[in-house]
């Protein structure tokens, strides 16, 4: 959700750090704000509303000795936000940064303070007047107290910064990550971070805080990332890391291994479009070294270096996920009870750890999440780890928190994903979830020759999801012609089921209104009420070959929505023509094994939800009250 953007270094400030945030806002926000050192004071601008209300304000009204047209004047240190509102509305007061009473301390927060109330009545107590409704801004008021607290004890400037961040940190309950600067630190910059992701960037004379590689990208793609409960003092040509209890810390330092370029539109109308057309490199990517098609085996083990035994001994698998991470778990336990012969539970992380869930040494807990930083999975993941349980993260972030905490991870390839609504990632979490199922399978001795001949199916996904993105034009013409519905349902089984929910959830992300996704086989329990003339229902229907008896089954179901007058839109593989005198919109698919259709079926639902938004006028990028990155619980 909110981003953070920190810059201290020889450029203008207000131009990197403005640049920063530009590249952020695919984050999802409603206000941004930006504080720069100009002189011995802190000037600050924020504004609710998208980042060019707050470049109007800039350019109507510059800060002192800058210039918001970017001719390189200005500040050499200045922090940033865009905000998504959680504690008080979107307004200017709310919006970051948040300053001391006295101007001179400037702080951006992602995150939730849980013990902001008591603190807050701390400070009125203390006659600190607090002038915003969020919990952001008491963190500035102690920070300029602690620091006030270190005269005499320590001189002015970044180690004096940073020990007043460490003691604040210690006072705060919850997760945040918090950047600041101070008037009296010229040319330095403090972080911190619990539960809430921060990473360094490190240039030649510059460097960057940022809660995303994308934030500077541009200038440098050296990164360093910061352990839980780190604070990291940072100066155009060194960083300082130590513990929230002042210990000295260390912090891996990583290169970036794509480039600004990845996360640019290259021609297309959006990011959302861009990324639902790189889904066949992103598929090739994840399976690269880890398969050989032709041969149908898997090169899995080494890389994720978990002792085999530990795979034999399960007694069942977790998958824990949220959002479109969870439809891809459904998909990765039908895998893993059909190659593995496993018991698989698929849990919403957000309820997993509020239950009591039966977890232990013989549990392997596979944690799936795009960015590594969504907190209802890592705090699912910390529990799973206090039972005992091992667990695997599948993640497409280098480097975040959700890795670094599990005992081994999978890492997707899907590249940067800048649009809110994931395509290009669900994708390759369910090639990665596919893979590590066929490698249990493997190691528990499994069916060779099934699983051969799936893992050869799978090597050739590549090229069935670039067939599907060939056709799409008719899918495309349907969705325009549709924008004027205010419902659509989703039918599916067996492996369509969690397709079925998954194309309802982009429905609802982007083109916000009503969709639903049900077992077809749960239709005639309540569902078949909602059916009325004109009412499209979208249903995925499985192979007439691979699985002869669903197939009939979901026939069935189409033949009871037609009756009652639903427009049917029905997706099925090639080949089949039983469900064409059913259809009034047919769309074609490659024929793939049962527990691959996923992976070709989910990509017109992708562009169906994308096209209908459009046509509807929504920005398919940054849909209203989402943040691609959900690191509050």
């Amino acid at each position: 959700m909110c981003g953070i953007v920190g810059y201290v270094g020889a450029q203008s400030a207000l131009d990197v750090v403005l640049a920063g945030l530009r590249r952020l806002e695919y984050r999802g926000y409603d206000s941004a704000g930006v504080a720069v050192l100009a002189g011995d004071q802190v000037a600050c601008v924020k504004k609710a509303g998208k980042l060019s209300q707050l470049e109007k304000a800039l350019v109507d009204d510059p800060l002192p000795g800058s210039d918001a047209t970017g001719d390189g004047h200005g500040g050499a240190t200045g922090i940033g936000h865009t905000r998504w509102a959680t504690h008080g509305g979107p307004t200017d007061t709310n919006a970051h940064p948040h300053l001391d009473a006295s101007g001179r301390c400037a702080v951006v927060h992602n995150g939730i303070i849980e013990n902001f109330a008591a603190l807050r009545d701390e400070l009125a107590a203390r006659g600190t007047a607090v002038r915003s409704q969020t919990d952001s801004e008491i963190a500035a008021h102690l920070l300029a107290e602690e620091y006030a607290a270190l005269e005499g004890s320590a001189p002015p400037g970044g180690a004096r910064l940073a020990g007043a961040m460490r003691a604040v940190c210690r006072r705060l309950e919850g997760a945040f990550t918090l950047v600041a600067l101070h008037a009296d630190a010229p040319d330095v910059i403090v972080g911190a971070r619990r539960n809430s992701p921060l990473v360094v960037g490190c240039g030649e004379g510059e460097a960057f805080l940022a809660s995303d590689v994308s934030a500077f990208i541009d200038h440098t793609r050296t990164a360093m990332e910061l352990g839980q409960d780190q604070v990291v003092e940072v100066h155009p040509d060194r960083a300082v890391v130590t513990g929230f209890d002042g210990a000295p810390a260390d912090a891996r330092t990583y290169r970036v291994d794509w480039d600004a370029s990845a996360a640019e539109k290259d021609g297309h109308d959006s990011f959302m479009l861009k990324e639902i057309a790189e889904q066949p490199k992103a598929v090739a990517d994840t399976l690269l070294g880890r398969l050989d098609p032709a041969l149908g085996t898997l090169t899995l083990g080494p890389e994720l270096g978990l002792d085999p035994a530990v795979l034999r001994d399960a007694e069942k698998v977790v998958v824990i996920a949220c959002g479109t991470a969870h439809h891809a778990g459904l998909v990765a336990r039908l895998a893993v009870e059909r190659w593995a012969k496993l018991p698989c539970e698929v849990e919403l992380a957000s309820e997993f750890r509020y239950r009591d869930p039966i977890v232990g040494p013989r549990t392997l807990v596979v944690a799936v999440s795009q960015s590594g930083e969504t907190a209802d999975t890592l705090m699912a993941v910390r529990h799973a780890r206090e039972q005992g349980a091992t667990v695997l993260a599948v993640c497409n972030t280098n480097g975040s928190t959700i890795p670094r905490e599990s005992d081994a991870v999978l890492y997707t390839h899907a590249g940067p994903e800048v649009a809110v609504a994931s395509t290009k990632a669900f994708l390759t979490q369910l090639v990665a979830c596919l893979l590590l199922a066929l490698h249990l399978g493997e190691v528990r001795g499994g069916p060779g020759d099934e699983l051969r001949a799936a893992a050869r199916a799978l090597g050739r996904a590549p090229e069935d999801v670039a067939s599907v993105l060939a056709t799409m034009e008719p899918v495309r013409e349907l969705a325009r012609g549709l924008a004027h519905q205010e419902t659509v349902l989703f039918l599916g089984r067996h492996a369509g089921y969690p397709v079925a929910l998954e194309g309802a959830l982009k429905l609802k992300e982007l083109a916000y209104f009503h969709a639903e996704g049900f077992a077809a086989g749960e239709l005639k329990h309540g569902p078949i009420a909602l059916v009325e003339p004109g009412l499209p229902v979208i249903v995925v229907v499985p192979s007439p070959v691979a699985s002869g008896v669903l197939h009939g089954k979901i026939v069935s179901n189409i033949q009871e929505i037609r009756a009652r007058g639903a427009h049917t839109i029905v997706l099925a593989e090639e080949g089949d023509e039983a469900v064409v005198p059913y259809a009034d919109h047919l769309i074609r698919v490659p024929a793939v094994p049962p527990l691959l259709q996923p992976l070709v079926a989910a990509v017109p639902l992708q562009v169906f939800a994308c096209e209908l938004a459009t046509a509807r006028g929504n920005d398919v990028d940054q849909p209203r009250n989402l943040a691609k990155s959900v690191t509050v619980e």
